[in-house]
């Protein structure tokens, strides 16, 4: 098996464990009465994040052999969300602290995965996108499976097939190629794996409002990642994990017309259409909400691929013009940090306080006006951008 195969088979199984059991694990505590703590479900990634970039860089990038601690991580990962629907059955932290557990062996495989892929490509440029998009499509099929063909959204099922997918992952990294440590013998720092040495030689006034900017819209993409699925499970659609799987395939589609855009929108209106297209999706789920009007909910999720490709590869790509090339990798993490890390953190319990405060049972009412909420923020943060924001060209 050529090195690419095995490079696509192996994006392919890292984001089918995490869309296996991550769109559908709402509706299922939904159904097992943990309703109240869904938002904890989701906070687990977020803290995951936060811990993941200390691993990689004191530990992983500096000691042990890239594919090796891909697989021991897929293993301790397999087996703990394995566990969790025997957790569920115990309580409710039980269970949070088995997907927590999962989660922080997870979490440091999405860069352990970008590093053996790079490691072994000799055109970089050219081949990676063709491999990183197996990823999206194995989370697509992931879903697809446990949710259309399965009709498992409200079951433990999803979880226990990530937690096989985990494993066949973890053994199959030991047959991808041998990849030395990329900082072996190099030295690092709390200030260097955080970003603060490159922040600071960053410290423009455009990049400051890009960093703010990010760090408060990923407050209600948690909102969306938590609650949209049970949102579409109550008003009534079907195979909901099925239909949120439309955002990854339109995720697909817009990647791919985004080079011909750059160059004609420039890196404020594509940033600025990433947030506009953010409030309209909150915008049409509380609109479609009261009577259940399903293609303006649907709508709203195949909008996630102009929400995440034109705010955030965007963003990646306007870090790496701007940054200088000794600290592209440091600002690259940090923007990490800051969005699926901090932000998401704060916007994971933002929207479970939302949620049991507004949602007290099916009044789809209700739910319009828990998604007026996030729809009113993307907005703000849509106006403080586009009014603070000043394009360099670069």
């Amino acid at each position: 098996m050529s090195v690419k195969i095995r490079l696509g088979l192996m994006m392919f199984l890292q984001y089918a464990i995490w869309g296996a059991w991550y769109v559908t694990v709402g509706n299922y505590m939904n159904a097992i009465g943990m309703t109240s703590v869904i938002h904890w479900a989701y906070t687990v990634s977020p803290i995951s994040s936060i811990i993941s970039p200390f691993f990689l860089g004191m530990v992983a990038d500096r000691f042990f052999a890239t594919e090796r601690v891909l697989g021991i991580l897929h293993i301790i990962g397999g087996i703990s969300i394995l566990l969790t629907p025997l957790a569920a059955a115990v309580s409710p932290t039980f269970f949070i602290l088995l997907l927590l557990i999962h989660m922080l062996a997870y979490m440091p495989t999405v860069g352990l995965t970008n590093t053996l892929a790079f490691a072994n490509l000799s055109n970089q440029e050219k081949d990676f996108p063709l491999i990183r998009v197996f990823g999206t499509i194995g989370w697509i099929i992931a879903g697809i499976f446990v949710s259309k063909i399965l009709g498992a959204d409200e079951s433990s099922l999803p979880l226990t097939i990530a937690g096989i997918a985990s494993l066949l992952m973890g053994f199959f990294s030991f047959t991808l190629p041998h990849t030395p440590p990329p900082a072996k013998g190099e030295k690092t720092s709390f200030r260097k794996i955080i970003g603060i040495d490159a922040i600071k030689k960053l410290n423009t006034k455009s990049f400051v409002i890009f960093i703010i900017s990010s760090f408060l819209i990923s407050i209600p993409l948690a909102v969306y990642y938590a609650y949209a699925p049970v949102f579409l499970n109550e008003t009534g659609i079907e195979n909901p994990a099925f239909v949120m799987s439309f955002g990854q395939m339109s995720e697909v589609v817009f990647i791919l017309i985004m080079p011909m855009l750059f160059p004609i929108l420039g890196v404020k209106k594509m940033l600025l259409t990433g947030m506009g297209a953010w409030a309209l999706r909150y915008f049409l789920f509380a609109l479609g909400a009261d009577e259940s009007i399903a293609w303006m909910i649907i709508s709203g999720v195949i909008l996630h691929g102009i929400c995440y490709d034109f705010f955030f590869v965007a963003g990646f790509i306007y870090v790496d013009k701007t940054a200088p090339v000794d600290i592209r990798g440091q600002a690259q993490g940090f923007i990490i940090l800051a969005t699926y890390g901090f932000g998401m953190l704060i916007g994971s319990q933002i929207a479970g306080l939302l949620f049991n405060n507004i949602i007290s049972g099916t009044n789809l009412l209700e739910w319009q006006n828990f998604w007026f909420i996030p729809a009113i923020f993307a907005t703000v943060v849509m106006i403080f951008f586009g009014t603070m924001f000043k394009e360099n060209k670069v």
